[in-house]
């Protein structure tokens, strides 16, 4: 008896195993949850194999057919979603392939489930669809994963947010690269090491490291476009490099030698790219880290964002800074005049808080009759009319005060003069004239603090009655009410040998946390710390650097120290 392959009479070829495997693959889609569908969309109605019914906790029975019936399934928050979401695949035609979504199915127990869908869509000739084909699975582990994932999602937030925080008061590149090193920003990224480095005329200077071995801070602060380094490769792609171990083992001769002995698993190299202009590569290392996932490569990628805006900034500031503080420095004396009888030392510091030139200034002048005169003000503002009507102001005090003026005519000359300027800017401004030999001197203030004299005794500031700042219109609050009132009164005092006459702007006085009273007694306290009359450069540093301890100097500082080196004629004699 033979037996044949070809179709019987009338029927179907016998296949067994076919139909073995069709029921076991029947099986497997049930086993593992997943149903399939089918929705003619002209007619809405839509069917569902049993496994898909589960899913929607329907029996087959009670299913009448009609998606709207299985909308009703769908939490009512999530319905419009789907809704629009099943209307956007439907008109748009690349959705013909396969289309997904996920939702929420409620229970007849009132309990909740996820679920996903699988589609693709079938349409004829003109793109209109005609039957949506697919699957539904159940995916009870999908709330656990979306609370991961928003768990790593606050982390990386978390991650960010705090680098901008360190870094949010950083004006500097110093302070950025303080910023950096500092456990605000490798302990919540994890990483145990951390370098900056720069292109500096095609040559690699790296500005800051930490956790790094010593060997490689000493040999390696240097470096080629062309270094067997992963951030020599990074300068040269402008794309994020990430490395392994194996990585540097395999592919950076030049690096392996200095990893090899060390813990460092892993390492982010990441270009830091601000406006389109590359600025540094920031290397972030790793111990116990086997990769990065592409979360964490997101992650990383979005803190190098933030460090290179912070770092483009710091740039930016340093070189208006010292653009700002030469222009200053150019338009105050070069030198001090040689004073007979006379030591003199003054000192300007720029405002910490911005990059722009301020007003302050100091002169020392020679006057009529052997008399010297010593001025110190502060023109209103920071900006570069700031410091113009500084230098403008200044040169005219020194005119009028070579023209031998008294020093109320001096001052009256140079509000006027400041008025006519028509800059609505004021100024603030103490001028003392001083005879060297005997020590007698005039001081008039224009709304500017009052001297201070260190003796014998100990230091204490001069009571000097004040006239309005210069280039005050007449009839404000502030102006002398009475036309007939000397505007700016002549205070006399005497200035005896070995004592030390101090003049300064506001901004060694004034401070954010104090008031004028408490840093007039901090410049009591320092004048009598500090050096003796015999050394008045040291003493002028001895004041500054306590200004420079201070963080944040939110003003400009001028100071002028004078002293007398000639005894009295009585002292003389004797």
């Amino acid at each position: 008896m033979t037996h044949s392959n070809r179709p019987m009479s009338g029927g179907a070829p016998s296949d067994p195993l076919g139909d073995e495997l069709r029921a076991d693959l029947s099986r497997a889609m049930e086993l593992n949850g997943i149903g399939g569908f089918v929705w003619d969309v002209e007619s809405t109605r839509v069917v569902l194999d049993p496994s898909a019914l589960a899913i929607f906790d329907l029996e087959p029975g009670e299913f009448d057919e009609q998606i709207s019936t299985l909308y009703r399934r769908i939490v009512p928050e999530e319905r419009p979603g789907v809704r629009v979401r099943m209307a956007e695949v439907l008109v748009d035609p690349r959705c013909s392939t396969s289309c997904g979504n996920y939702f929420r199915v409620r229970r007849s127990d009132g309990t909740t489930r996820w679920a996903h869908s699988q589609a693709a869509i079938m349409r004829d000739e003109s793109g209109r669809p005609v039957r949506v084909v697919g699957v539904l699975r159940a995916e009870p582990h999908y709330a656990e994963e979306q609370s991961t994932l928003e768990s790593e999602r606050r982390h990386q937030a978390g991650v960010v947010q705090a680098t901008t925080t360190a870094l949010s008061q950083a004006l500097g590149v110093e302070d950025v690269l303080t910023a950096l090193t500092s456990h605000e920003i490798l302990g919540p990224v994890g990483a145990v090491g951390i370098s900056l480095t720069v292109l500096e005329q095609n040559r690699l200077r790296r500005l800051a490291t930490v956790g790094m071995p010593p060997q490689y801070v000493r040999d390696l602060e240097y470096g080629r476009l062309d270094d067997d380094r992963p951030i020599a490769e990074v300068f040269q792609t402008q794309k994020p490099l990430f490395v392994t171990r194996a990585d540097i083992r395999a592919n950076y001769s030049m690096l392996w030698p200095y990893i090899k002995g060390t813990g460092f698993t892993a390492s982010a190299v990441l270009p830091l790219m601000a406006q389109a202009r590359l600025t540094g590569v920031l290397a972030i290392l790793y111990e116990g880290k086997k990769g990065f996932s592409p979360e964490e490569r997101n992650l990383l990628t979005a803190l190098s964002a933030t460090v290179a805006q912070s770092f483009q900034r710091a740039l930016l500031y340093d070189e208006e800074h010292a653009m700002a503080v030469g222009l200053q420095q150019a338009m105050l004396p070069a030198k001090i005049e040689t004073v007979p009888g006379m030591s003199v030392a003054a000192r300007y510091r720029p405002a910490r808080a911005g990059h722009q030139v301020g007003g302050d200034w100091y002169d020392v002048m020679p006057l009529p009759e052997g008399r010297v005169g010593l001025v110190v003000g502060d023109v209103q503002g920071h900006d570069i009319q700031a410091a113009a009507v500084m230098g403008q102001l200044r040169t005219a005090l020194r005119a009028y005060a070579t023209e031998g003026h008294s020093p109320t005519e001096l001052m009256s000359r140079a509000s006027t003069f400041l008025r006519d300027l028509d800059t609505e800017r004021l100024a603030t401004c103490v001028y003392v004239s001083l005879g060297p030999a005997t020590g007698q001197a005039e001081v008039v203030r224009a709304g500017h603090p009052s001297p201070h004299i260190r003796t014998a005794r100990g230091t204490a500031q001069l009571t000097v009655e004040g006239g309005p700042p210069l280039g005050l219109p007449p009839g404000l609050p502030l102006s002398l009410p009475d036309p007939g009132d000397v505007p700016y009164p002549i205070h006399h005092f005497r200035l005896g040998p070995r004592e030390t006459l101090l003049l300064c702007t506001d901004g060694l006085l004034e401070f954010h946390d104090t008031d004028m009273a408490a840093g007039e007694q901090r410049i009591r306290v320092l004048l009598d710390s500090g050096p003796g009359p015999g050394d008045l450069d040291r003493l002028a540093e001895h004041i500054v650097a306590s200004i420079e301890d201070r963080q944040g100097q939110e003003d400009d500082v001028a100071l002028l120290l004078a002293s007398r080196t000639t005894p009295d004629l009585s002292e003389a004699n004797a």
